[in-house]
């Protein structure tokens, strides 16, 4: 697995530092002094073969001089040592290594390949090099040379940055806020951002995880990663270079819009992960999530002294798709109780500005009981009338009862003291209530909670394998593309590309290939007899952009001026690009939709996350206009529609004026028709259709353009080698017959299958859960099942197995890789009462022949000495069964995939 020794690597037990210097301002004296200041409490020794001892700590010459075996080996010595220290280490039994130096390079020869060879070796796990280094202060580890060591908390902070990770200690250290680890990756020689995101999920200290990202290393690594912890808990990222443009040499429109910050972004959004643009908006994130659970809704109640203040609050709450609270008559009734005659009568509710702490604390009570309202944002605007510590530390109280009589199920509060001093920021904070320097930090904290609540909604979609609604015919049109890379071609003709589309059911306009004026007049003369006008474009598979070539002729409405026009677009081409091959003209029917709207959809190949599809507004201006959105496949009908609810030009999708709304998701079904080409045919590298004509009748693609190319593999394991994010493997369900006759059916599991999991382990005995989970499980927490459930089938697979007479979840098996995808761990759990009916063998042979279908290695997995049956099975499969060399009770089963 991806957390395979991380524990011993964040929270070790020994640790060993090697490099250590009593030269000031050196990098490991600053660690030795950060371990000690922050009071490690298991075993600690420095490794330095020069000085005897350090800093009144005694030191031996090498690791293996040590008293003990350092699960955790801190390494500052110069690069050129690294790959021997870290064999050194692995020869001891060390788990792993951070190494904070620099200088190792990267790629074949380099010493950071020595370093990972060795590591490799022992089965060690590596953080850096050139890296900050790791601060937990759950176990008093501070193995870092930043300034300060962060107190203890529920956020996680995982930085590409060093120096971003020293700047969230110095700002925690300001706000009272506190981390559950902190851990600076340097260049991600083994240990990556989707390894950590792993261990955090499961971390129970901590609450959300903070992202600070440069380039990600592994796309459907990450995403898988993502997508589980931000099922879990909320994930915030923010990201550097923002503002390169990685698409400037694609030659499509949609190439061209795919600048490489935009497939970020629509890949954090399909993770499910908060993205936040600057230091300052991850601040206030961590201000946030760490203090406060996410709310039930989006209705926000404000409490402010201050008009002025209020209002503006409350434009950016609807700004940002907030829900201004309703002040129902219940609840106004009780305010005008308590507050003077000029209140404002609604939200925000305006105390006036001589409200003092008793006039808060009371209508604080109020919103807090009202059931209109999903969390409420306390504002305070000082005066000379009352003091804003008094009324600070009035609401803090109410706030604090209010918690207690909820029990943990209170809504959360949140602060904006204009002005404040360090007094009352102190007092609020020491009150868990997260507090904001302006109102629009304030409201922006609170819609990062409602975000997060409505991501994971959207996460427990699973798009289909394949889109129900029509079955193309994806031989055909593998087989056009075929042809044209066999003729050495880099882009489909016209006349392939409306072959192309008609297979997968895309209409298209007719198009027809002319060589010449004689061959275009014939084919615009069967245009004129149903009576429609001609359009003509140069056909040359060097100009991809017709109209700068004035390669485009309309509303042709005779034979005689077909001719000419096709002589005067022939001649224009030659005579402006007299190096292009010139195939002739396409003839095409003149379309006339007057109320149709011009959209753009196509595909894009980027570097990082494969294929992404774009939607935008389409036409001549495309890339000025630039009003596009980003999604990565495949996609499903709710996933095609949020693709085009992001885009200005969906507001002119529906009805205005006297303009008919298009047809309801006939835009969205041929961005799903899209997602599916991709991945039936990952040969085309980029697409485009511009325009794309979208009215109540339908949709009519115009022109398109279709770059293809010999298909790169960018992701380990099966599925479209092309897409980040794997489709459903709707492929490997399956009816089973086993002993007795009994029929079962399997199927990789959905995230809706979480209440049949529960169900399921209702009727596992005690024993069978030692068994499987090696002690006494007292809850399965929702967090629990939805890594099990919510998988997105890259890293990790699921099947569940359901009796085919009751429909009732009898087992489930899974498999998750290891970070090098060689070997995949097993799990596999059954009904007590059902046991020794053949059910288990039949899962484990599905996930022998899964793993080998994906490229395994090996499949591994540990078992209880006590559990004979498990272990008699896995020796019939023909596992290896050993005695754990660390664990006594437990045995090593590993099953080589190559031998079978």
């Amino acid at each position: 697995m991806s957390t395979y020794r991380l524990k011993n690597l964040l929270a070790p037990r020994s640790v060993a530092l090697v490099g250590a210097s009593p030269r000031q301002g050196s990098v490991g004296r600053a660690i030795l002094r950060n371990m000690r200041d922050a009071k490690f409490k298991g075993e600690f020794g420095l490794v330095n073969s020069h000085y005897a001892e350090i800093d009144g700590v005694a030191t031996v010459g090498y690791l293996r001089k040590l008293t003990f075996v350092p699960e955790l080996v801190v390494i500052t010595a110069p690069a050129t040592a690294v790959a021997g220290l870290i064999d050194e280490a692995g020869k001891i039994g060390a788990a792993g290594a951070l190494i904070i130096s620099a200088g190792l390079g990267h790629g074949a020869g380099s010493l950071a390949e020595a370093a990972e060879r060795s590591a490799h070796k022992y089965g060690m796990r590596l953080i850096g090099p050139n890296c900050l280094g790791i601060m937990m202060p759950g176990v008093a580890l501070n193995a870092s040379f930043a300034a300060h060591m962060p107190c203890p908390g529920n956020l996680a902070l995982i930085s590409q940055s060093g120096a971003i990770a020293a700047g969230m200690v110095d700002w925690a250290a300001q706000r009272g806020v506190g981390f559950s680890g902190i851990v600076s990756i340097g260049d991600q020689l083994d240990v990556d951002i989707a390894d950590l995101l792993d261990y955090f999920a499961l971390d129970g200290k901590t609450r959300a995880i903070l992202l600070y990202v440069e380039a990600i290393k592994d796309a459907r690594k990450f995403m898988s990663a993502a997508r589980a912890a931000a099922r879990i808990k909320p994930v915030v990222v923010v990201k550097s270079g923002r503002m390169a443009q990685g698409a400037k040499a694609a030659a499509t429109h949609t190439g061209a819009l795919a600048g490489s910050d935009a497939v970020y972004d629509a890949a954090f959004r399909r993770a499910g992960i908060l993205r936040v643009s600057d230091l300052r908006e991850l601040f206030d994130c961590a201000e946030t999530l760490g203090r406060v659970d996410q709310p039930a809704g989006k209705r926000l109640a404000i409490l402010t002294n201050g008009g002025g203040i209020g209002v503006l609050a409350m434009d950016r709450l609807v700004e940002l798709g907030g829900i201004p609270a309703a002040i129902e008559a219940a609840a106004r009734e009780k305010l005008d109780v308590i507050l003077p005659p000029t209140w404002s009568k609604s939200n925000p509710v305006d105390i006036v500005g001589d409200a003092d702490a008793a006039r808060y604390a009371a209508a604080l009570e109020v919103l807090l009981a009202d059931e209109n309202n999903d969390a409420i944002l306390v504002l305070n605007v000082q005066t000379a009338i009352a003091p804003a510590d008094e009324i600070a530390a009035a609401v803090t109280g109410v706030v604090s009862k209010y918690r207690e009589r909820r029990l943990g199920s209170a809504k959360p509060v949140l602060a904006v003291w204009v002005g404040a001093d360090q007094k009352i920021i102190d007092m609020l904070s020491g009150a868990g209530i997260p507090n904001y320097p302006t109102e629009d930090d304030a409201v922006r904290g609170f819609m990062h909670l409602v975000r997060h609540r409505e991501v994971v909604a959207m996460l427990a979609q699973v798009p289909p394998a394949m889109p129900g609604e029509y079955t193309p015919d994806s031989d055909t049109a593998r087989q056009i593309v075929a042809a044209a890379l066999a003729d050495g071609r880099q882009w489909l003709d016209p006349v392939e590309i409306a072959r192309l589309f008609q297979a997968y059911q895309i209409p298209m306009v007719q198009t027809f290939a002319a060589a010449d004026a004689e061959q275009a007049a014939t084919h615009a003369s069967a245009l004129f007899s149903q009576g429609a006008t001609v359009v003509l474009k140069i056909m040359s598979r060097d100009i991809i952009h017709k109209s700068d070539v004035g390669g485009v002729v309309l509303n042709l409405t005779n034979i005689d001026a077909v001719r000419a026009a096709t002589a005067d677009i022939l001649a224009r081409a030659k005579a402006r690009l007299p190096e292009a091959r010139i195939a002739g003209v396409i003839v095409q029917a003149m379309v006339l939709r007057p109320k149709a709207r011009e959209l753009i959809l196509g595909i894009a190949d980027d570097p990082t996350f494969g294929t992404v599809i774009v939607f935008g507004r389409g036409g001549t201006a495309v890339e000025i206009i630039n009003d596009k959105a980003l999604a990565l496949p495949p996609l499903d009908l709710q996933l095609a529609r949020d693709l085009i609810e992001r885009t200005r030009v969906s507001r002119l999708l529906g009805t205005y004026r006297d303009v008919p709304a298009v047809k309801q998701d006939a835009v969205a079904m041929v961005l799903i028709k899209l997602a599916q080409m991709a991945a039936d045919i990952p040969e085309i590298r980029e697409l485009d259709i511009n325009p794309l004509l979208a009215d109540e009748a339908g949709v009519l693609a115009v022109d398109a353009r279709v770059a293809v190319g010999q298909a790169k593999r960018k992701f380990a394991g099966s599925g479209p080698a092309n897409f980040a994010v794997r489709p459903y493997p709707s492929q490997w369900q399956r009816h089973l017959e086993i002993k007795d006759g009994w029929r079962i059916f399997v199927r990789p599991i959905r995230p809706e299958d979480e209440p049949l999991i529960h169900e399921l382990l209702r009727h596992v005995s005690s024993r069978d859960l030692r068994l499987r989970f090696f002690g006494l499980v007292k809850e399965f927490t929702h967090e629990f099942i939805a890594r099990l459930t919510q998988l997105d089938y890259a890293r990790a697979m699921a099947f569940v197995a359901f009796d085919e007479a009751t429909n009732e979840l009898v087992g489930v098996v899974r498999i998750h890789s290891d970070s090098i995808y060689e070997n995949g761990e097993y799990a596999i759990l059954l009904r007590s009462d059902l046991k020794g009916r053949g059910l288990g063998w039949a899962l484990m042979q599905l996930i022998i022949e899964y793993a080998k279908s994906e490229g395994l290695k090996r499949i591994s997995g540990q078992v209880l000495q006590e559990n004979s049956t498990m272990l008699n099975m896995c020796r019939e499969l023909g596992f290896t069964v050993k005695s754990d060399a660390v664990e006594p009770a437990l045995c090593d089963v590993t099953l080589e995939l190559g031998n079978i």
